[in-house]
């Protein structure tokens, strides 16, 4: 994982972006059903999802960090 890219995600997010809490909230997330896509999980504000969903619909900066999240999520 990359660390510093995912703790910046984290914080975009509003989210606590400490190495321990990333962990934390991976933990306590996964595992995330096959069919959800990550921005429809659950546990996101709307502000959260619509971020997600932007990013990865324009392939954005946060793309690939974002990928990397959805991989550990699911």
């Amino acid at each position: 994982m990359r660390t510093a890219a995912m703790s910046h995600l984290f914080a975009q997010l509003g989210l606590p972006a400490d190495p321990v809490s990333i962990e934390a909230f991976i933990t306590s997330h996964r595992p995330l059903g096959n069919a959800v896509a990550l921005y429809r999980a659950a546990f996101w504000t709307d502000a959260q999802r619509t971020f997600l969903k932007e990013e990865i619909i324009e392939d954005a900066d946060w793309a690939g960090i974002i990928d990397e999240l959805n991989s550990r999520l699911h």
